[in-house]
């Protein structure tokens, strides 16, 4: 059994990527609500739990009904870390005070570390003219600790925040009001690795390679000798799926490849001959597209173009499913991020951004159990458990690519003849991206890129080609920057790698005449525009 830490949710859209980087310094974390009863965290803490940490949220902890930390977290004798509105739940609970801060602090801050806590001490990024070691963090966070609770002493502080940090070094108790989850936070990674190894006692024990084993012996469990069947896109999440899925056991596998007329270019041929052809895995290839571009014609609502693509996901496999005699299963290659945009991590208290077709249950009329043998794990996990069982690396770091595919790349109605130009558009850009070097880096701008690709916009603009008049659709391209998905800077890619870009698909593709770049992060924006 892994050492773990408990992750207790109270609502942050950033909770996961307190998982992610505990997961990073390789150990096993799991997440579930903040509110959780008594019993439930002392049948962890029995299972050998080793430490706890209470994420952020949106609420105040002062306010009527808001969730409050289960008392066993304080009971059950192993350390706790509290992050914002965790800390600030830890102050009240254990004898502080909270209240409304009348300089609310959001983004960039520095903050001052406090005597020499074991949580802290030696780490910084810099000194400041009274060298004091300082610190470069992520604030976000409109209440603030006004006194601390008995036993409890001063670790961190900034000139709007006085208590920025706290600490309880007796039983272990820690709080941040910062968010070291994040990048933004430089020593974030350094903050969470001290708590899980040196203050809870957790070993190096978690890491892909490893983790192969263990993935294919439930499998096995949980599956038996029934059938699978997967609905298999040739993303790196569903191809990861299958290869594991096929290791554990061969044959009971049938992969559903769909083509719903929503894919990139060649995307039904590079599929086919790698995984039946070179793998051996067995596929049946569907041609559905003019099921569902029928069933999207007139709708132009994001949310709905999803459903309906999910539902009609479904229909095919059921379909499918029906011819093969002994399954029982539909595997997806749903992880986490799917989930966490969907419902708001799995608590459902966070504000929920999009759906994911690929989440959140079944008909009972597909009469399979679902299979996500993924689900627990982030993106970059992925791709080191594709790596891990042999996959080609060009196929394991190919960008992500949406379930629903260009059907929410095209903004508004659906049609085949935007999915065309669009497809045209996108193989343009993702060539030239992995063409073209960086020469300080010597790295292709598709690999520099997490995620790259091009938007149809339903509206026309005026244009001169020759010596005539041109009235054509318009693309956006979109490229990022990202380590976990959450949040995406965009990429500042040469002009003259744009310029190539647009030239190409101006001149190449007839009935586009104007290319534009997407410049907006995550957040505000999404990285899709759908």
């Amino acid at each position: 059994m892994h050492d773990r830490i408990l992750i207790l949710d109270y609502g942050s859209q950033v909770t996961q990527l307190i998982a992610r980087r505990v997961r990073e310094a390789q150990v096993y974390c799991e997440i579930h609500p903040g509110d959780v009863d008594d019993a439930f965290v002392r049948e962890q803490a029995a299972q050998g739990l080793k430490g706890i940490i209470l994420s952020g949220g949106h609420a105040s902890v002062y306010d009527d009904g808001s969730a409050t930390v289960p008392h066993a977290v304080f009971e059950v004798g192993v350390p706790v870390l509290g992050i914002c509105y965790g800390m600030q739940a830890m102050a009240q609970q254990l004898g502080g005070k909270v209240s409304f801060a009348d300089h609310r602090e959001f983004g960039y801050a520095e903050v001052r570390a406090q005597g020499h806590t074991r949580l802290l001490n030696g780490i910084e990024d810099f000194r400041n003219a009274d060298s004091h070691g300082m610190l470069k963090v992520w604030m976000s966070h409109g209440d603030k600790v006004l006194e601390l609770p008995p036993g409890f002493v001063l670790m961190a502080s900034t000139p709007s925040c006085p208590v920025a940090g706290m600490a309880d070094e007796a039983r272990g108790f820690y709080g941040v009001q910062f968010h070291p989850e994040v990048t933004h936070t430089v020593q974030g990674q350094a903050i969470l690795s001290r708590f899980v190894h040196e203050i809870c006692g957790c070993a190096h024990d978690w890491n892909m390679p490893d983790y192969v084993a263990e993935a294919v012996e439930h499998i096995r469990q949980q599956v038996g000798s029934d059938e699978v069947i997967l609905g298999l896109s040739g993303g790196v999440d569903s191809s990861v799926a299958a290869a594991l899925i096929h290791k554990a056991i061969g044959d009971q596998l049938t992969c559903v490849f769909v083509d719903h007329g929503l894919l990139r270019l060649n995307e039904a041929e590079q599929v086919m001959k790698t995984f039946a052809d070179n793998m051996g895995i067995r596929i049946i290839h569907v041609d559905a597209s003019d099921t569902f571009m029928g069933h999207l014609t007139g709708v132009t609502d994001p949310e709905a173009k999803r459903k309906i693509i999910g539902r009609e996901f479904v229909e095919v496999f059921q379909n499918e499913a029906g011819k093969l005699k002994n399954a029982r299963w539909l595997a997806q290659g749903t992880i986490y991020p799917d989930v966490i945009e969907s419902a708001g991590a799995k608590t459902g208290k966070a504000v929920s951004i999009k759906s994911h077709h690929n989440v959140g249950g079944l008909p009972d009329t597909l009469n399979l159990k679902l299979l996500e043998p993924l689900r627990e794990l982030f993106k970059d996990e992925v791709r080191k458990l594709g790596i891990a069982l042999g996959l080609p690396p060009e196929m394991v770091y190919r960008h992500p690519f949406p379930g629903p595919g260009l059907g929410v790349r095209i903004l508004g109605e659906v049609k085949r003849e935007y999915a065309d130009l669009l497809r045209r558009a996108d193989a343009i850009f993702i060539e030239e991206l992995r063409n073209t070097r960086d020469e300080a880096s010597g790295k292709t701008w598709y690999e520099l890129t997490s995620q790259a690709f091009a938007v149809f916009l339903p509206v026309k603009s005026v244009g001169v080609m020759g010596d005539g008049r041109t009235y054509d659709y318009v693309v956006a391209l979109r490229a990022v920057e990202t380590t976990d998905f959450m949040t995406a800077g965009w990429a500042e890619l040469p002009y003259s790698l744009l310029g190539r870009v647009s030239g190409r698909i101006i001149n190449e593709v007839r009935g586009i005449n104007r290319v534009v770049y997407d410049v907006s992060s995550k957040p505000p924006a999404t990285i899709e525009w759908e």
